[in-house]
């Protein structure tokens, strides 16, 4: 079976952590310094990132596959073992906490974006309507060959008009090779089956974290969970936006630190 290629720094209680879209676990660099006195850290890259193998298979990914592809990294960590995620990283902590809580120390979210909790609450328009049209546009410039109009539309949308045109253009086409992935990324991110509901029963300290100058998508998501998770801290970065944890790594990593010294 495929295996996740895995960064690792440090010794002591482990914590992974997953990282975002158009992404890898490289961006957790910082991180990984900063806990690897006290922490041993693990960094996979998910599917089709990094150095990991693409997805395989024919059936459209979901966020469970995306949890099954981590089971040697999981297993790995031992137990208990705290977790990192940003973005779809995030969603897929989420998704691993519920289905091994007892596994699991603490929990650090900066913006899940599991929209099937927006689309659960009725169809569009809804706060996820700027994901999905992103989604759609990004879709369509595939479909015409452009890659580069493509990270555009994802990039601008998650930070703004013109991050796209500002990112180095040493940078750009790593992002935009992954971004032929944004179909399977919505898809496993707006048809997740886990009502709401299941996240009151996820007894473990949750840090969810938030950026102030984040899309309706993201705050939309971090709302509903904020009402149901039964042990959850939040904390807003006002000026940071949803990509915080690469643009601004140092006042997260801060507060990810503090959390995981109190609870993994």
């Amino acid at each position: 079976m495929a295996q996740p290629h895995t960064r690792e720094a440090g010794t002591g209680p482990a914590v992974v952590c997953l990282h975002s879209n158009a992404s890898h676990g490289g961006q957790w660099r910082a991180l990984m310094a900063r806990l690897a006195p006290s922490h041993r850290v693990l960094a996979p890259d998910s599917y089709g990132s990094g150095s990991s193998p693409e997805w395989s298979s024919d059936r459209t990914i979901s966020l469970a596959d995306e949890v099954a592809f981590l089971a040697p990294v999981l297993a790995s960590a031992g137990e208990p073992f705290g977790m990192v995620g940003h973005s779809y990283g995030a969603a897929v902590a989420l998704r691993a906490a519920l289905q091994q809580p007892q596994r699991v120390r603490a929990l650090v979210l900066y913006e899940p974006t599991m929209f099937s909790l927006i689309e659960a609450d009725g169809p569009a328009p809804n706060e996820a309507d700027g994901i999905r049209n992103t989604v759609a546009a990004a879709a369509a410039a595939l479909d015409a060959g452009d890659k580069n109009l493509a990270a555009k539309c994802f990039i601008d949308y998650w930070m703004g008009p013109g991050s796209w045109d500002a990112t180095p253009p040493e940078r750009q086409p790593a992002i935009a090779n992954s971004t032929v992935n944004v179909r399977r990324w919505g898809h496993a991110l707006m048809t997740e089956p886990t009502p709401l509901a299941a996240f009151a029963s996820l007894d473990v300290p949750v840090l969810l974290m938030t950026g102030g100058r984040s899309p309706a998508s993201a705050q939309g998501v971090a709302r509903r969970l904020l009402g149901v998770l039964p042990r959850v801290e939040h904390q807003v970065f006002e000026k940071l936006g949803h990509m915080g944890p690469i643009t601004h790594p140092e006042p997260v990593n801060e507060a990810i630190e503090a959390f995981l010294q109190r609870h993994a």
